[in-house]
């Protein structure tokens, strides 16, 4: 039998008894059942029932509710003094309860199944529209980092660190690059990694701002990268400071940095060591462009006129001769040269002197020949070193050097 047609059966049955119940008191009369007979026949009418066997039962207590609650005449007083003798079905039934199952149950638990989810055109009251918090929408495109710190925990911790976002974003796509990194994944192990290199807490941030391109990088290529260093004999603390001061140090794989050794020993002349005391002091030598080294090396030699000797010490001494301007160094050299009369070999001795400005260099020598006082030869008396004139701050040039006082050497100035 189908389902709805055994459901029809169990409804039907589940009504007459009902009914039945309900018509027993107007069949006792005056009498009234039994208390304890009519609860126990409304219970059981009502109690779910299975199949065929279900039915019987519920036809059976119809026929003991017609039989037990009207009796004939002649047994009336014997069964309303010993009502209990009248309900042997009845007795028997609760000695042996027998458990039906519930197709209610399963029913509802497939009702609950097919209830279709929320609708988001749903209507709701104005006290729940209200407690709904709508978060801010992450912008499509945008031109700063600024607008994706708020939903972005990578860029909220690198702002924690002290990476200045403003400067990163003018990175060609640095800001791409941080916004798809995760911090646990990604950025958290790079940075556990330059502080094992040797990166202060308080450098990470503008390292990061400097470089933000490393926080994509394999780790792996990193670490063979310092591997690579500690080979050529730099220890931990030189490590540490080239990559402190040259950010983007360890960007470049280990061909390209053996390259770069290899081109300033050869190129130079120079010895492994002096070759690594030259990259210490100026670690940029080997991230930066090679092509401006080579010019400045040949305006030294064929515009300048140093010899290789001269010049092996001139960038030993100041290896920033190097990646100066090409004009500069010819204008302050042709200055100190030509004008001041000073040698090849004196500014072999004092290279620092290419460091200072020109107009600082042009102020004090004129003042010292303005007082008679600008000797520059080691053998004569009264001499002044390069390093004196340009290194001193003024009010100590004016009182050791120039044998002056201030307020002269700025009246001075003014006649310039």
């Amino acid at each position: 039998m189908s389902l709805w047609a055994r459901h029809a059966s169990r409804w039907g049955c589940l009504l007459s008894a009902a009914r039945a119940a309900a018509e027993l008191p107007r069949r006792l009369g005056g009498g009234g059942c039994p208390a304890r007979a009519c609860p126990e026949l409304a219970r059981r009418a009502v109690l779910p029932a299975g199949k065929e066997a279900a039915l019987c039962k519920l036809q059976g207590y119809r026929q003991l509710s017609a039989g037990s609650c009207s009796p004939p005449d002649s047994a009336k007083d014997a069964a309303f003094s010993s009502p209990e003798s009248n309900l042997p079905s009845v007795r028997q039934e609760q000695a042996k309860p027998e458990i039906l199952p519930d197709l209610n149950a399963k029913i509802l638990d497939k009702d609950w199944d097919d209830i279709p989810p929320s609708s988001a055109l749903e209507v709701i009251s104005e006290e729940e529209a209200v407690q709904i918090i709508a978060e801010p929408l992450l912008p499509i495109q945008s031109s700063t980092l600024r607008d994706y710190v708020d939903h972005s925990e990578t860029l909220a911790k690198l702002v924690h660190l002290g990476v200045d976002l403003s400067q990163v974003e003018k990175r060609q796509k640095a800001g791409q690059l941080l916004l798809t990194l995760d911090f646990e994944k990604d950025v958290k192990k790079i940075l556990l990694f330059l502080k094992d290199v040797g990166v202060e807490d308080n450098q990470l941030g503008p390292f990061l701002t400097k470089n933000p391109y490393i926080l994509g990088e394999d780790l792996e290529a990193l670490e063979t990268r310092v591997a690579y260093l500690k080979s050529k004999k730099f220890g931990k603390s030189e490590i540490a400071q080239m990559v402190s001061r040259a950010p983007y140090l360890l960007l470049f794989s280990v061909e390209r940095l053996d390259n770069r050794l290899g081109f300033f020993k050869n190129e130079l002349g120079l010895s492994v060591k002096k070759t690594k005391d030259l990259v210490i002091r100026l670690p940029r030598l080997l991230t930066g462009k090679i092509e401006p080294v080579k010019e400045n090396l040949q305006v030294c030699q064929i515009e300048l006129g140093f010899q290789r000797n001269e010049i092996q010490q001139i960038v030993c001494k100041t290896p920033k001769i190097l990646t100066a301007s090409k004009k500069r160094l010819k204008q302050t050299f042709d200055y100190l040269h030509n004008v001041m009369g000073i040698p090849h070999h004196m500014l072999t001795r004092f290279p620092q002197v290419f460091n200072s400005k020109l107009l600082r260099i042009r102020e004090r020598h004129m003042f010292l020949a303005f007082l008679g006082r600008a000797q520059y030869d080691p053998a004569q008396p009264s001499y002044i070193s390069l390093d004196q004139l340009v290194s001193l701050p003024d009010e100590v040039f004016c009182a050791e050097i120039a044998k002056a006082s201030m307020q002269d050497f700025e009246n001075f100035l003014k006649t310039l």
